[in-house]
């Protein structure tokens, strides 16, 4: 990953997305104005470059693989907290928006929105103030703990990583080299999931995961 090695007056910016193309147009994009720092393709990546770059802001997509956006932001939050995020996504969900909030004053756009509604939402975020694109807005977010609880309340931290995985489609094996665990590990947290659940295929894991927010359907 190229890394800039010098801090300037211009925030620093981490890109997180797994469509290498348009990642790399949004960092073409951005560092017109902006340090961009670097790229990243999948959550778990992230988490690494963050804690290494500690970037001012990190524009995220929610949907990503190994570990989503949202939980690795989670993450990064806890061992530094004085990170930016701006979540630009495709999920035009409320849920997922209001589970964002949970972590501060975020940003959250949708990718079909205009260039200048990301400048904007960066704008807001890097002066301490949220962002929520006006195509989400609802009329009273009271209610946002209770949507955010749907999607960081019922699984462990580990048993997200295994959901995620297993959903995308990943082998016991594969999921175990990437959690550096053992096989029958995985295979005792994935029972244990599937019983508390009540998941009885890899379908229904699939579709768990999806109501949970680990994974979704790209268009």
């Amino acid at each position: 990953m190229e890394r800039i090695p010098t801090r300037g007056a211009s925030p620093r910016f981490l890109i997180a997305d797994d469509h290498a193309i348009f990642a790399e147009a949004l960092r073409g994009y951005l560092e017109k104005t902006y340090a961009i720092v670097g790229v990243v393709l999948d959550g778990r990546a992230l988490i690494q470059q963050a804690m290494q770059l500690r970037p001012d802001v990190i524009i995220v997509d929610i949907s990503m693989p190994f570990l989503n956006g949202l939980e690795a932001a989670r993450r990064i939050k806890l061992e530094a907290p004085n990170i930016k995020f701006i979540f630009l996504t495709m999920q035009d969900d409320p849920n997922l928006a209001a589970a964002a909030l949970e972590l501060g004053a975020i940003g959250f756009v949708l990718k079909h929105s205009a260039g200048k509604e990301l400048l904007q939402a960066i704008d807001h975020v890097l002066h301490g103030k949220p962002y929520l694109t006006p195509k989400l807005r609802a009329e009273d977010w009271v209610a946002t703990k209770a949507r955010a609880r749907q999607f960081s309340k019922e699984l462990t931290q580990r048993q997200k990583e295994i959901v995620q995985m297993h959903a995308e489609g990943r082998s016991v094996k594969q999921i175990a080299d990437v959690l550096g665990i053992s096989e029958k590990t995985v295979e005792f947290h994935k029972h244990n999931i599937q019983q508390s659940f009540n998941l009885r295929s890899s379908a229904d894991i699939v579709l768990f995961a999806l109501k949970q927010g680990l994974i979704s359907v790209k268009p």
